[in-house]
């Protein structure tokens, strides 16, 4: 499609020092742990970069390469500090090259957001000010080692040269000494390195003076600076525009990327859920390019090209990162180019195969994309003779089961015996804050419907129907069933204890006083919590773990969660074991109700919570009575998903693709 069609800003060329770049769509920085253990390239990594250059990024910028043997956060960390880098280079810009996209390598020294765990060396920072995550005391550098990391971005710089790379970003945002020392939130010195701005950006300035002498001023060279930090005392967006002029003023920069908050104490800001709306921190681009004439990135949570396109247009920015969007698609740019934007398969921000496997020091995967975080080994190749292929279950796993077989040229057939698609996707994505998850069921169903999947809805499967159509092989995606605890008795003994499900399928319209119990730390809990104290009732969650909605800490919603928790009248309470309930009679005053038995599991001291309706988030059973009757069918069957064991979303996603192509 032209540039002058319905994208036209966002596939105009832009000139980026010495690069023309075919669009604004930037792949920009972010972790991925597909280094090696020593800490070099992988091939996983020159697989990755390829796919998203083949897919149409208009501009590639790898994840952090470190400039310094003090700096070792995290275990997977590229050593750009290593001569043997080279070689990886090289095989990552070839690749990357041959689709005629321009690659950066960004550079970076973590400073005092880290640890001592890999190095057993001091961790090196502005100020002896310890990260709110990694509380670990740094050193605060002095001069001499002040000249040691300078010098250490200058060598790693010229090692990117060498390796083939169009240039470097260096990494002055969330994570990194130079973020540190621009802050006054970090920056305590009373040397030329603190004190005013111009103190705090000397070593910017330096670092950005000694990379252009060690690239020539052929390389393009940007700055990734942060906005604003979101944190008492720390740098605003005046300060960081006055930071962008001193750059543009060096005469060496040729662009400025930007970034929201700190890798650590506001991280879900930067790699916002779906709770945050979509281009958030546009703010901070649009003061920056308002001051300077260098190109400026935005970014913010972009997931389909229409977003990007619209903040280009209205002159916020003159390129856009997109990371997140094309993490779940690498083919973003040119579905969007082709105006098949409605095929990309949109993020969820949901952040739970992306951030929250690399809070887990796990590689980066996507939810919703199998191939994300294996395009090195997996490749699906066709089938090498067609068969006839029965699914049944229209959730994430069924959905994606059916994809993949018809992908490799399989005759699939689909069948759902709800009215709609989706299983408990559908069912999740009705919550408050929750509703781009059906993005997920939504786009696998458009792509089955696309690779010519029959889907036929409501539909009850049973054995002898799945044997009149004669299958080769039969997928089971049934799902799960919701599981009554041992301690609630019967629902006829007490109707008015009732699962998350109940409430969300609309079998239980809980009022009142509402306890509800966490055993699963994930949304169920809190997105049930948050729609019932939405409908007036008097809500308080309960959980045996340390934190309601542990595993929300993983994904970056938690933060947001407890804000809106407290703004709704949510109350929470920890280290509660269920043990048993009761009915009560009117007392006081108040009305009959259900006496919850409680356990403080430190202490072992018994307590009580009275309340009109229990509501359980607890684990389900798998739907596995197809499966039994399927027992000895004459022909393969196979399950994916919670059908076989109860877990979340990509786990269904994952054994569907496998299943798939497996046939």
């Amino acid at each position: 499609m032209s540039p002058h069609g319905r994208y036209r800003h966002l596939f105009a060329p832009i000139r980026i020092g010495s690069l023309t770049l075919n669009n604004r769509i930037v792949f920009s920085a972010h972790l991925t742990n597909y280094a090696t253990q020593d800490g070099l390239p992988s091939e996983q990594h020159v697989a990755y970069y390829a796919a998203r250059a083949r897919g149409g990024a208009g501009m590639i910028i790898t994840e952090e390469h470190s400039t310094h043997p003090t700096d070792w956060p995290y275990e997977k960390l590229i050593h750009g500090f290593k001569p043997e880098v080279v070689p990886r280079y090289l095989a990552i810009t070839e690749a990357v090259h041959d689709f005629d996209v321009p690659i950066l390598a960004q550079i970076n020294h973590n400073g005092g957001q880290a640890s001592s765990m890999y190095t057993r060396l001091p961790v090196w920072a502005p100020s002896a000010v310890p990260d709110p995550l990694f509380r670990e005391v740094p050193k605060a550098i002095d001069e001499a080692e002040i000249a040691e990391v300078i010098n250490g971005y200058a060598t790693v710089a010229a090692h990117c040269l060498a390796g083939g790379f169009d240039g470097v970003e260096l990494q002055c945002s969330h994570s990194s000494i130079v973020r540190g020392f621009l802050s006054p939130a970090t920056n305590y010195r009373r040397d030329r390195y603190g004190g005013s701005l111009s103190n705090r950006a000397r070593l910017a300035l330096e670092i950005v003076s000694a990379v252009r002498e060690a690239l020539g001023r052929g390389p393009v060279l940007g700055v990734r600076l942060c906005g604003d930090e979101l944190i008492e005392g720390g740098t605003t967006v005046d300060e960081a525009v006055e930071v962008a002029k001193m750059l543009q003023d060096s005469r060496a920069v040729d662009y400025i990327n930007t970034s929201i908050g700190v890798a650590t104490a506001t991280l879900y800001m930067i790699e916002a859920s779906m709770a945050v709306p979509p281009g958030y921190s546009l703010y901070i681009p649009s003061a920056i390019r308002s001051a300077v004439t260098l190109p400026v990135v935005g970014v913010g949570r972009f997931k389909d090209p229409l977003q990007a396109e619209k903040a280009i247009a209205a002159g916020h920015c003159d390129l856009v990162g997109v990371v997140r969007g094309q993490i779940a698609d690498a083919d973003f740019a040119a579905k969007a180019r082709s105006d098949n934007a409605a095929h990309i398969r949109t993020c969820l921000s949901c952040n739970q195969e992306c951030v929250g496997r690399m809070g887990l020091n796990r590689w980066l995967g996507c939810i919703e994309n199998p191939q994300t975080g294996r395009e090195a080994t997996l490749v699906d190749a066709p089938a090498s003779k067609k068969r006839r292929v029965v699914v049944v279950g229209g959730g994430p796993g069924g959905l994606q089961a059916a994809l993949s077989a018809s992908q490799r040229g399989h005759e699939v057939m689909l069948l759902e015996r709800e009215s709609r698609l989706g299983g408990q996707i559908a069912v999740a994505s009705t919550v408050p804050s929750r509703a781009e998850l059906l993005d997920l069921t939504r786009n696998l169903a458009s792509a089955a419907t696309r690779a010519g999947v029959q889907i036929r809805m409501s539909v009850e499967a049973t054995a002898e129907m799945i044997d009149s159509f004669s299958p080769d092989a039969v997928v089971l995606a049934t799902g799960a069933r919701p599981s009554r605890p041992w301690w609630a008795g019967t629902p006829e003994e007490n109707p008015h204890v009732v699962d998350v499900r109940d409430v969300l399928e609309g079998r239980a319209e809980p009022k009142g006083r509402v306890v509800i119990v966490d055993d699963l730390g994930f949304h169920q809990a809190t997105s049930v919590a948050e729609l019932l104290a939405d409908r007036g009732a008097s809500v308080e969650i309960l959980t045996p773990a340390m934190v309601v909605g542990g595993d929300l800490g993983v994904t970056l919603d938690l933060e947001t969660w407890n804000v809106r928790a407290h703004r709704k009248g949510i109350r929470q309470a920890t280290d509660l074991v269920a043990m048993g309930v009761k009915r009560t009679d009117t007392e006081q005053g108040r009305p009959a109700g259900i006496e919850l038995e409680l356990v403080h599991h430190p202490t072992g001291e018994a307590s009580q919570r009275v309340a009109d309706w229990v509501v359980v988030a607890t684990h389900q059973t798998p739907e596995d009575a197809l499966w039994r009757a399927l027992s000895g069918a004459p022909f393969e069957v196979h399950r994916a998903g919670d059908c076989l064991a109860p877990r979340r979303a990509h786990c269904a996603v994952i054994e569907g693709h496998r299943v798939g192509s497996l046939i």
